[in-house]
């Protein structure tokens, strides 16, 4: 994923994205750099319109985060079954401590 973030923080600065560039970022952000990953990253950029990537990715979330939305009534009934299961155990618990004293 770093090598990722460091793409796109290059791309963001308006800087060229190379093997160097990648290597030079990952190396301040204090992390240990495969100059096989670093290569690989530059090799599958090339070519890409990363902007036009970003705003594709954009477009393809937003009915991903809307799906949490609907599914966040479903756990309120849960957390009420639960809360009864809780109540029960409590009260089988007590009678126990009741046995020793």
């Amino acid at each position: 994923m770093e090598y990722i973030y460091a793409a796109l923080l290059l791309f963001k600065a308006g800087k060229d994205i190379t093997e160097e560039a990648v290597t030079a970022v990952l190396q301040a952000a204090g992390v240990e750099v495969s100059d096989a990953r670093a290569k690989a990253l530059v090799a599958a950029l090339d070519g890409v319109d990363i902007e036009e990537a970003m705003a594709t990715a954009a477009v393809a979330a937003a009915p991903a985060a809307a799906a949490p939305a609907a599914a966040e009534a479903a756990p309120a009934e849960e957390a009420a079954a639960e809360e009864e299961e809780d109540a029960s155990e409590e009260s089988g618990m007590a009678g126990l401590g009741a046995l020793f004293g």
